[in-house]
């Protein structure tokens, strides 16, 4: 999963999403210097990103990706599930998205001094943007792409990765969706959080 989800699996703590927003950026044991609910979203995030990785919904759709991405393939499914997730947000949260990237926003700037250097170069591009509400539009997932291709290993195929998504919509948005129920039942069971979810909606009861 990308930024959006890490954020949005992260429930109501505001420290456990800073380190859930932070989790690429604390490698090994440094977590450890970080407040305990800050900790804890770390290593929600080091733990939503191996049941993701392992997931046969999340295989299956980067098959699609791999002829244009080889081993980064699963990196481009987590933005294209945060495309969906983005898109589709009403049905998974009571906050409008505008609400809650805003207060995500918030929470980061509020830890500002606690974030990675990394984090701290990227943030206001990426406040001052909106690039998580952004997702939503496949303009925005495109530019996405196309920055991670220029700030990281991920190759610069953004044109390909877009084609495969629309020539396989269906698919990719019904895998996102069944993703979305065991990766809540995941979060609630084995971490103890519950997203806000509408209507009262819990992962373990179906939808």
């Amino acid at each position: 999963m990308n930024f959006l989800a890490h954020l949005y699996l992260s429930g109501d703590s505001e420290k456990v999403r800073v380190g859930n927003f932070i989790g690429d950026y604390v490698k090994g044991k440094k977590y450890e210097k970080y407040h305990p609910e800050i900790q804890k979203g770390i290593i929600l995030h080091r733990n939503i990103d191996h049941f993701t990785d392992k997931h046969p919904l999340v295989l299956d759709s980067s098959k699609k990706l791999k002829e244009g991405y080889g081993r980064y393939s699963g990196v481009v499914v987590d933005l294209i599930f945060d495309h969906f997730l983005a898109k589709y947000w009403q049905d998974y949260h009571t906050f409008p998205i505008k609400d809650f990237v805003t207060n995500s926003h918030e929470a980061l700037i509020k830890n500002y001094l606690l974030l990675p250097n990394k984090v701290k170069l990227f943030l206001p591009f990426l406040i001052q943007s909106r690039r998580l509400e952004s997702y939503a539009n496949i303009d925005g997932l495109q530019t996405a792409l196309d920055i991670m291709a220029r700030r990281t290993s991920l190759p610069d195929n953004s044109v390909y990765a877009i084609k495969s998504l629309e020539d396989n919509y269906s698919d990719f948005e019904n895998k996102f969706k069944l993703f979305m129920k065991d990766i809540l039942k995941y979060v609630s069971n084995e971490h103890h959080i519950n997203v806000a979810t509408p209507n009262g909606w819990h992962p373990n009861e179906g939808k």
